[in-house]
């Protein structure tokens, strides 16, 4: 064997070595030059040289990797492709074997990551806030697929990340490339007609191992998201390295709140002291040290630790280039709430301040920014039923029907287990292709008019034929109020392009939604003895079930009133085994409805018990 082939198989030996997690011995290695009395070119003895650094830098990794449980390779679902353990090349598998070291956050970074999430003179409250909400699972039996919120301010975080936990939980996405729930679906019906809550059937069984593992491959796909699936990078505790490794399991949790009992976070200067960052251009390798450090995500920083690695993984520069004012902090003075951008950011992947689709134009060569690509969770919010802003369809129709809930000062979840509650029929997808034509050409920021150009532009392209009469009067101005559209729209015949329906039956939907809030809330009805004697509220994580009842969108609003009850959108009918005539339920009301109004039209909502809470 020459000297060259001898090298070669030195190195192998030390890669392969490297990456094994048992006691390996030392390996061997070829003698020296000076030793066979081979005299060597200057060429072979600098690559002799290089490749001993290689195999000594792999030995040393040895120690690190063993003390690291290697998990599974595991597929996830991307909006391009599919990354997983099993498929990576063999560079790619020495780097999710290996990874990169831990590094310090330069000081400047670190002064200018601090600014952009607090700002200047941010107030000790709002840093409580932030430096006390761990990402945890419910402990309540009923909510415990879900992330309880213990302060104000981080809710986008928690709520953001809870609605990918929900897309694995439910669907399971990482599993099949088919859209078929767990059987959660199927599981609520069975229940349906008993008194054991539906709720907690559902999520009661769910193991903690599968909670966790849905946890970690959620960071992980929003970690990549906002790294335009290229890398994601991982905040950590530098003073937390020793106690994980050194801490029995199951007993994480406590080492590192022991740890953190006197840390403040109240500048960049202190961030970076404390701060560690890894970066990984693989999701296999993500998801190991997420795994790793899952017990750190737990503590009390871990939704701001999250935020700084989306932020991170995203590029303090680019983010900032997403953002329409980036002079304001990332959270909202004077109470802490986490803004538009950061739910923006974990949602879509870039930190826009707005919900609307694609660019406005503003007029000389300014546009602001919205939502660029369809999402894998939705967003839907009170403001706009308030006519403070309009959603549009990336984010009122995700990928999966899971949708972020924003209030004034809140951010909750709302989710389907069934995903034919999105499915549109044929005049409903008529009425979507023609709104997104007429929104494509609206310049007004969601006014809801366009010009007279447009207009007919827009009725030859979704071929609608208008009778002449129609057309002289909705160009009688200067331009077409989409409400004016609307109406002509409803009493156009469907064979002429229109959405005329004599029944007003066509495309009633009959659906269940759940609505998660994960701040503590009194349950009415509910209370328990304290060491006084007298009974207090019991206070947990609430969860409703809603029943929605949504009339045809194209359906004259007094036609609405007393319809026969029609079967679930979903292909089930719940009182099918009822022989009984069902008497509908009065409506009801809150805050909630009037999200799902933005989403749905005229849906009628009905719950048991306490009011679903957005607040």
């Amino acid at each position: 064997m020459s000297i060259a082939d001898q090298e070669d198989e030195d190195l192998k030996m030390a890669l392969r070595l490297s990456m094994q997690q048992h006691e390996s011995p030392e390996p061997k290695r070829s003698k020296s030059k000076e030793d066979s009395g081979i005299e060597e070119s200057p060429e072979a003895k600098n690559r002799r040289t290089q490749r001993e650094l290689m195999a000594a830098a792999a030995e040393k990794r040895m120690a690190t990797v063993r003390s690291v449980e290697i998990v599974e390779d595991v597929d996830i679902a991307t909006p391009d492709d599919e990354v997983s353990g099993k498929d990576l090349s063999l560079d790619e598998a020495e780097e999710a074997k290996i990874g990169n070291s831990a590094m310090e956050l330069p000081v400047v970074e670190a002064e200018q990551l601090f600014l952009m999430i607090f700002g200047e003179g941010v107030s000790k409250d709002v840093l409580a806030q932030w430096c006390n909400q761990g990402i945890r699972f419910s402990s309540d039996p009923e909510t415990s697929m879900g992330l309880v919120q213990h302060e104000g301010g981080p809710c986008g975080v928690l709520a953001a990340i809870q609605g990918f936990v929900l897309k694995y939980l439910l669907f399971s996405p990482e599993e099949t490339n088919n859209v078929v729930p767990n059987n959660f679906s199927n599981l609520a019906i069975r229940r349906a007609s008993d008194n054991v809550p539906v709720a907690a059937d559902i999520f009661s069984s769910l193991s903690e191992e599968k909670k966790s593992r849905a946890l970690v491959r959620s960071m992980s796909e929003i970690l990549f998201l906002c790294g335009s699936n290229k890398a994601a990078v991982i905040a950590s505790l530098n003073l937390l390295d020793d106690e994980i490794v050194g801490a029995v399991k199951g007993s994480e949790d406590e080492v590192i709140a022991k740890s953190l009992g006197g840390l403040s976070v109240e500048s960049g200067s202190h961030l970076q002291k404390v701060l560690r960052i890894n970066t990984c251009t693989s999701q296999s390798r993500a998801i190991q040290i997420l795994e790793t450090l899952l017990p750190v995500f737990r503590s009390r920083l871990g939704a701001l630790l999250f935020l700084i690695s989306a932020l991170l993984s995203r590029g303090l520069h680019t983010v900032q280039e997403d953002r329409d004012d980036p002079s304001q902090p990332l959270v909202t003075a004077p109470f802490g709430h986490a803004s538009q951008e950061i739910v923006n950011l974990l949602l879509s992947g870039s930190a826009v301040a707005n919900v609307f689709d694609g660019k406005m134009d503003l007029g000389g060569g300014m546009f602001v920014k919205g939502i660029s690509t369809t999402v894998e969770v939705g967003f839907l919010t009170l403001l706009e039923s308030l006519n403070y802003c309009k959603v549009g369809q990336y984010l009122k129709c995700p990928n999966w029907p899971i949708w972020v809930v924003g209030s004034e000062s809140h951010y909750t979840v709302l989710f389907a287990l069934d995903t034919k509650v999105q499915e549109e029929n044929e005049l409903e997808n008529r009425e979507s292709q023609i709104r997104r034509a007429f929104d494509a050409h609206d310049q007004s920021g969601g006014g809801g008019f366009i010009s007279v150009e447009a207009f007919h532009q827009i009725i030859k392209e979704v071929r609608i034929n208008l009778p002449r009469e129609k057309v002289e009067q909705l160009c009688s101005t200067d331009f077409i109020v989409w409400n004016e559209f609307w109406q002509v729209l409803l009493d156009l015949d469907k064979s002429l392009g229109g959405l005329k329906d004599p029944t007003g039956l066509m495309g009633k939907e009959v659906f269940h939604l759940y609505h998660f809030n994960g701040i503590a809330k009194s349950i009415v009805n509910g209370s328990q003895a304290s060491s006084s004697g007298h009974e207090i509220p019991i206070q947990r994580p609430r969860l409703t079930k809603l029943k929605v009842t949504v009339p045809p969108r194209w359906t004259p609003e007094e036609f609405t009133v007393n319809l026969p009850p029609m079967a679930s959108s979903s292909g089930t009918n719940e009182s099918s085994n009822s022989t009984q005539v069902s008497i509908p339920q009065p409506a009801q009301h809150a805050p909630l409805v009037d999200c799902i109004r933005t989403r749905w039209p005229r849906a009628v909502c009905n719950w048991d018990g306490d009011a679903p809470s957005i607040v």
